[in-house]
């Protein structure tokens, strides 16, 4: 029944939103991804403002690190890069950093949150990408909270699911993770049309129709895309969030994967609390 409900799920017919923010966590030049060690950038945008460092080599061979912050808009960044020396290292004592020089201007565009092009000084610009070294496109990675929500002319539309049930391939897709009672399901989507993106559904469970759909790309815990009731139009505006890892561990700052607490042995502590006590008030009158 799900896989009829994910090729229903593919009529959906617009793109996705193009509202969006660069992913924060590392990136790197795409095109220097070769599995050896090389340039890397950690990007951090905060509401309109973007951070940068890149840690790179001078031409010596030693390594080096760079940093420059400001405005993010439109898409677009651009500001002075700048090199610093002369900070804390590893068993010193206390140092601190300064600027060595501004190296030149740094430019920025992102064509999403998770993809774009940057032109360092005295370089052609190259393509950038957020490096996603822990959830390659598999069924196993969708294991784990999810909550999906999204908002337009049907109102706001939120659901979260708890994957945990894995199941066989769609025609094109590579394995469908589901919740234990079979409503929702997930699946990468590796061939088509919507290959590189993720589709889910919910359904009843009774009849088999398909209830809502939803259509995302995701970059580690983050995902955007759309949704709709009944896998037609009109499509809402859809934000996606992973609340677990495949593992159960809480993704988010404060919830966590704790251990249940046990129950607590009223009677062993009346007890204990009453020998105490006792204790105490015979020691007082001696």
């Amino acid at each position: 029944m799900f896989k009829k409900a994910l090729a229903a799920a593919t009529l959906l017919g617009c793109g996705l939103a193009h509202a969006f923010m660069p992913s924060n966590g590392t990136w790197v030049v795409t095109s220097e991804l070769d599995g050896k060690p090389g340039r890397g950038l950690a990007i951090d945008a905060q509401n309109g403002t973007l951070v940068m460092q890149m840690y790179a080599y001078e031409s010596s061979g030693q390594p080096t690190f760079y940093m420059t912050s400001g405005a993010l808009s439109n898409n677009r960044f651009a500001a002075p890069l700048t090199r610093y020396k002369g900070g804390r290292h590893l068993g010193s004592g206390p140092l601190s950093g300064s600027e060595d020089r501004n190296v030149g201007q740094v430019s920025m565009r992102f064509t999403s949150g998770i993809t774009g092009f940057i032109t360092l000084p005295g370089e052609p610009e190259v393509a950038i990408s957020r490096f996603n070294f822990g959830y390659p496109a598999v069924v196993s990675s969708l294991r784990g909270i999810w909550t999906l929500t999204s908002t337009g002319s049907e109102g706001l539309q939120t659901l979260a699911a708890d994957l945990r049930r894995q199941a066989g391939a769609t025609s094109n897709g590579n394995g469908l993770m589901s919740t234990d009672n079979g409503d929702f399901g997930c699946e990468h989507q590796v061939r088509g049309a919507l290959a590189g993106e993720t589709l889910c559904v919910w359904i009843n469970t009774s009849s088999g129709q398909l209830l809502r759909s939803y259509r995302f790309i995701y970059s580690v815990n983050d995902g955007e895309g759309v949704s709709s009731t009944n896998g037609t139009r009109p499509n809402q505006p859809l934000v996606v969030k992973r609340l677990t890892t495949p593992q159960g561990v809480g993704t988010g700052i404060v919830y966590a994967n704790e251990t249940p607490a046990h129950p607590v042995a009223t009677a062993l502590h009346a007890h204990i609390e009453q020998l105490s006590a006792t204790a105490q008030a015979s020691a007082a009158q001696e």
